[in-house]
């Protein structure tokens, strides 16, 4: 089995990566923090909206199971992608819309998806997901790991 990766930012890290588990061909997930200019970020240094970074979802996947395009297509179901710095009561750019790609064929495909959703009419407003390469990525500390899970939400 191969394994690819993907980085998404959609808002608060904990409520994506529940969505994401549950999707049929993700094998794992990690929260952290990446697109941002300090090295080794703490939670709290990245809330104080001042190092940059987003939250974050890496998620690994197997791409016989489920494709690349359509994780981004989940991505954008979501959240609101027409929302900048914030979603639901998060607000700052650490709660930016934001995919974070690891190569030019994981580009093509996010801003493929991104203008063909702009031009659907499916949202009022433009989409403002940032389209960025993945820079280095930070794990989140562990109490942020599967938060739902381990609270028992959803």
């Amino acid at each position: 089995m191969s394994t690819h990766k993907a980085t998404f930012a959609s808002g608060c890290f904990w409520g994506v990566e529940a969505n994401f588990q549950k999707t049929p061909g993700v094998i794992s997930t990690l929260v952290g923090y990446t697109g941002g200019k300090v090295k080794n970020p703490t939670y709290q240094m990245v809330c104080s909206d001042k190092t940059g970074h987003a939250e974050v979802v890496q998620i690994a996947f197997d791409p016989d199971v489920i494709s690349y395009e359509a994780l981004v297509r989940t991505f954008f179901d979501l959240h609101d992608p027409t929302l900048l710095d914030r979603q639901g009561p998060n607000v700052g750019k650490q709660y930016r819309s934001a995919i974070f790609y690891h190569d030019e064929k994981q580009k093509t495909i996010a801003e493929k998806i991104k203008e063909e959703l702009n031009s659907s009419g499916k949202y009022r407003y433009p989409i403002v997901t940032e389209i960025a390469p993945a820079l280095e990525f930070y794990e989140a500390e562990e109490y942020h790991q599967k938060y739902y899970a381990k609270h028992n939400f959803r």
